[in-house]
Formats: structure tokens, sequence, C-alpha cells
């Protein structure tokens, strides 16, 4: 099996040493492993793509290269002009922190899932929440690099076969704990934590100029019952499929009236 890794955290991020290990699991000694990963930290980009600028490309080893983009910039670099052969598989992350809930719809390590199953290849977005129990231990990584290769094979296997148009890819968010506390996997909806959006924080430099930060809020707020947060937090590696259409099917109907 021929994988291709990505992330949103950067080249050096610990995270992506874990996935290489998960990868190489799944791709066996007689495997490939490649990593296209951001020059630097690229979180909360999305599913941006460097449109109006080039990024310069650096090969850092074997297989390894660092781009001066975004994840999405990384799948593309990787499909279009790095491998010799298209991969099996994308695999983005391990990022450091949660993608579940409403911040999926911020995250790089999905942007560059998404834009895989946009090229047609099979993707999984991997993250590992983040919380008292596995901050500080020495991997708090532990969760995913335990107990990923397996469910990624079990993710596979349940796949379909052949898809059209908008492809699935998956969110899967390892939960706050260290790898023995974890409890098992749930298939989740994505989830809708009240209250917590993002917002700013104005500072002023040292010359008196005004900068704002982006700041968000505790991530342990109960979300929807069920859903990926609400199962991440008590014990359970979430599992969400996703497409990249953004229709709200429900509402069709709704609107039927505005057909002239």
């Amino acid at each position: 099996m021929r994988i291709l890794l990505t992330n949103d955290d950067g080249i050096n991020a610990p995270g992506l040493k874990s996935l290489e290990k998960i990868a190489w699991d799944l791709a066996g000694a007689k495997g490939e492993v490649w990593v296209v990963a951001p020059a630097f930290e690229q979180s909360g980009v999305g599913h941006c793509i460097s449109y109006t600028h080039p990024m310069m490309v650096q090969k850092m080893g074997k297989q390894r290269y660092a781009a001066e983009g975004s994840p999405a910039d990384c799948v593309l670099a990787a499909l279009h002009d790095i491998l010799p052969e298209r991969p099996d598989l994308v695999l983005s992350g391990v990022n450091r922190g949660n993608n579940s809930a409403e911040n999926a719809l911020y995250s790089g390590t999905l942007g560059g899932a998404m834009e895989a199953a946009l090229q047609g290849l099979p993707a999984v977005a991997l993250s590992q929440y983040l919380g008292p129990e596995n901050v500080d231990i020495d991997n708090p990584f532990e969760a995913a690099e335990v107990h990923g290769a397996a469910l990624l094979r079990k993710i596979l296997t349940a796949a379909p076969k052949t898809e059209q148009d908008y492809r699935l890819f998956y969110n899967v968010n390892f939960p706050p704990v260290p790898a023995a506390g974890v409890k098992g996997s749930r298939v989740a909806v994505q989830g809708f934590r009240q209250g917590v959006t993002f917002g700013v924080e104005p500072h002023l430099s040292p010359s008196g100029r005004r900068f704002l930060w982006i700041k968000g809020h505790d991530q342990r707020v109960p979300s929807t019952p069920g859903s990926d947060a609400d199962v991440n937090l008590d014990g359970y590696i979430s599992i969400t499929p996703m497409r990249a259409d953004l229709t709200a099917h429900d509402m069709l109907s709704q609107f039927e009236s505005l057909n002239t």
C-alpha cells in the first residue's frame, strides 16, 4: 500500500511522527509512506489553497517533503508533482487538539483530507483531543498511536468500494485520555457546542500598535448528545463520515416555492 501523509501542524510536529508509525503499520514492509507537509504551522486554514501565489517545495529526506503552503496545497503538490504514482490512501494529522464539532469547519487537517477526497482518493483526518488526563503525559498522542492502525483498517473495510462525485472522507477524533483509557469507537455525527465560537482579543504592541489575537474557547463544553465531541469526552474515538457537498439537503423542499 502506498500512503500519503500531510498535516496542518507542520513537517516537524510530533503528531506527524505518530501518524508515520500508524501509516507504516498499515503499509507493511513492502509498502510506501510519503510525507508532504507544510513547512510551517497551518492550523485553522481549513480547505485553503494558495491560488494567487506559488509555493516552494523542498525535499527533506527520502519520500519526505515540506511545502510552503496549506495542507490542501500539500496534497495537490504530492499528487500532481512529487509522487511517481497516485497513493492508495491519504492520511492527515495527527492533529494536536480535537477537530470535533464546529472545529471541523476551520481545520486544515480536514482540509487536506477533503482535497484528497475531491481528487478521488480515500482519505482520513485524525486528531487527538487533549485534556487533563493526557496533555502532560510523555506522549499526548498515545491514544491515536496505539489505536490508529486497527481503527483505520476497520474504516477501510467498511467504506464503499466505488464512489462518484463528492466522495466520502472521514473525521476521526481520539478522546482526551491515555491509550488504556479508550473505551472503544463510535460512529457519530458532527456536534455543536453551544457558545463555543472563535472571537478576538486586542493587545497593544510595545510600539503602541493595536493587534488582534484570534481566541478560542473551552473545548470541554458539552456537545450535541451522541455527537463526535460528546462521545470523545466520554472516552470513545469518534468516526464521522463526511462529504464536501455543503448543500442543506433537508431544506430543499422548504424552498420549492422559489422555483419559477
